[in-house]
This record gives C-alpha cells, structure tokens and sequence, in this order.
C-alpha cells in the first residue's frame, strides 16, 4: 500500500544540497519473520524506525545496503541505472549474514513507485540525481549470536549534487599500510555495513595528513585494491609495452562495483586496449612512474561515477600521478572524461543503452506493483 504524506517538506535549491543530508517525503518499507515469511511492503511518509533494544542489527552488525541513483532526462522521464544489479547484489550481501532473501523483481518495482512518487524530489541539473539507499537489517530481538528470525528491508532516498564538494577534480591519496579494509574469507565483496565503520578512523588520519581518499593496500606484498569506498582503476603501458586498463580482481576481498562492472564493459566495446583484472603491488606501480608508463588513475562507484587521481603518499614519498599528458590544464585524464561523460549520457538518457530504465511508463495504480515473496 501506499500512504502519501500529509505535511510534504520544503525542498531546498539544488545548489545547497550535500550529498546524504536531505531526505524525501516518503520511504519503502517490508518486514520478515521465519514463521510468516515476507510481509506486504508499504510505502509511508519517512518517519523514524522503532527498534528493540536488543535487535540484533544494534549488537551484531546485521545489516547491509545498497547505493543507486535515479535520474530525469530532458523529456522530464525518471530513469535507473542497471537497478537489477543492485537487487542482485543486496541478495548476495543479506546472504552472506543470515538476513533472508527476496523477489529481487518484485523488490524493484517496489523501488520504481516509491522512486515515482517522490519524483518531485529528482533534481534535474546534470551531475544532479536522487540517490537510493535499500538497506536490510535483522530485527530479531535477541542478544543470542545467530541467524535473524526476524528483519526489515526499508528504503530511503535523498536529492544529491555532486559528491565532491569541490566537483570534478583530482583527489590525493594516502596508501594505507597499517589498516586493511578487507580480507580472504572476509566481507569484501559484499555491502555489509561492518565493512565501513572500520574505515572511519584510517580516513580521519589520512585527512589530517592532508590527503582526500585512503588507497588501501593488501598483504606483505602491498597489493593495491580499492580507493575509499571505490573500486580503483589504472590506464598503463605494461612491462612488455602493451597498453592496459587495470583493475583488481574479484577476489571475495573487492566489492563488484556496478560502476566497475560499466567501465570493464565499455572499455572492452571500444577495444582500444587491453582490459585486466590482475593484482599488481606499488612496487609495480612505483617501477612504472619512475619509467614513465602510468598514464591515469581514476577511482570508481556510484556516488562519485569517476574520480581522477593526482597523487599518492607511499612510504614516506610523494608519487605524482599523470592526469593528462597531452593537457597540463586538464583536472582528468582523456580516459576519466570519457568514461565520467559516457556513463552521464546514459544514465540521463542522452545515449540510447539498455542500462538506463525509463520508469516514467509505469501505470501508476497507487499501490505497490507485487508483493515481496
């Protein structure tokens, strides 16, 4: 069912807004229990959760989420971008913690009415989206540890503008020896919310030292995988002088980006260089600056789409990276721009592509599509 809000709030200029701070009328919510299975979702005004004390999502961390955008067009059309790739990982993600799995197709056109109805609430600049935030977490109250018997998948969204407030520019990063964000036989690849309290503190640390992300190194070997909450991307000449984007592995430690998973596609349409998913440690990276074979960097995911690289803090040193050799002007390689203005295009409906869903079509029944089974 769908219960519209009777006190809308205020919207604020898009200029103003901060990526995450400002929340629309209305959220999505569904609960389970191991008796009945998944209840009838509903779509309410946004309202504070009521939780038990002793839920587990307070003591063991039961809990993880999604991050998606919607956007407008110039026809004034909402669209998602890949939106069955979210659904598909939030499956995996709840598994791997016990939490209960859902009708990934049902849950989306959940997803659709809700985005639809606080469509209002879409900013239509380019750079400008509504992004959504599905989270699942276990409701079960009990301070035993195990399976939740019980948990809710709610959905939230906000307007946002870019997340950088500086926009699109190059970032410095701090490579991080000390912490590690995951492990073999962890959570890395999944979007559990354990995975992210446990990078605050490196965070604070690296902006004190005056630096923008954490790169986050992994072993003795010091491979590199991710940058902040991004998969992390390199464009170089490799040893035997063949040109090639590189990217970690997905190796159950790096989270399989849905904007990762664009780039590798798009990269390997063009065909213009090799595309690799294969570690590779700093000292690689620090062999191929000194040889001049780097020719940019560029983190990758959802909030941000591409972030360009100009620098990164290595045992003591500071390692230029190249953003554009043939623009000293430039704030992002010829790679990062294209990538950043063929991924907007599409997800604004500017370029035709099967991963931009236009929603707008939708008969609107004032209900929810299907139940969640």
């Amino acid at each position: 069912m769908v219960h519209h809000t009777t006190v809308p709030k205020e919207k604020s200029p898009e200029e103003s807004l901060v990526f995450g701070a400002t929340f629309t009328d209305h959220m999505l919510v569904a609960e389970w229990d191991d008796v009945s299975g998944w209840h009838a979702p509903e779509i309410k005004p946004f309202q504070n959760l009521s939780l038990h004390p002793g839920c587990n999502v307070l003591h063991y961390g039961l809990e993880c989420f999604e991050g998606m955008k919607a956007y407008k067009d110039k026809e004034g059309n909402v669209r998602l971008f890949r939106p069955e790739m979210n659904m598909n990982r939030l499956n995996r993600s709840s598994a791997r913690l016990c939490l209960p799995d859902f009708d990934g197709h049902s849950y989306h056109d959940c997803i659709k009415e809700l985005v639809l109805t606080d469509a209002d609430w879409i900013p239509t600049s380019r750079g400008y989206s509504m992004y959504i935030r599905p989270t699942m977490i276990g409701t079960h109250e009990w301070l035993g540890v195990g399976p939740a018997r019980k948990a809710m998948l709610f959905t939230i969204c906000c307007p946002v503008g870019p997340y950088y407030k500086e926009g699109f520019a190059p970032v410095s990063l701090f490579a991080e020896e000390r912490y590690a964000r995951a492990f073999p036989g962890g959570t890395g690849d999944v979007k559990a919310g354990g995975n992210y309290g446990p990078t605050i503190l490196p965070q604070v640390e690296c902006s004190r030292r005056g630096y923008s992300q954490v790169l986050w190194l992994a072993g003795p070997e010091h491979y590199v995988t991710e940058v902040g909450t991004m998969n992390l991307f390199m464009l170089w000449e490799n040893e035997q002088g063949k040109k090639e984007l590189i990217t970690a592995p997905l190796d159950g430690t790096i989270l399989p980006g849905v904007t990762r998973d664009s780039i590798l596609q798009l990269c390997k349409e063009w065909s213009e260089f090799d595309v690799v998913e294969r570690y590779f440690t700093m000292d690689e990276l620090v062999k191929a600056l000194h040889e001049e074979r780097v020719h940019e960097m560029f983190g990758a995911g959802t909030a941000a789409i591409v972030s360009p690289v100009k620098q990164i803090a290595y045992h003591g040193h500071d390692y230029a990276i190249p953003l554009n050799k043939n623009d000293a002007s430039a704030k992002a390689g010829e790679l990062t721009t294209r990538l950043l203005n063929t991924i907007l295009d599409i997800q604004y409906g500017d370029m035709p592509h099967p991963w931009s869903v236009n929603i707008s079509g939708k008969e609107r029944t004032g209900t929810i599509y299907k139940p969640v089974s």
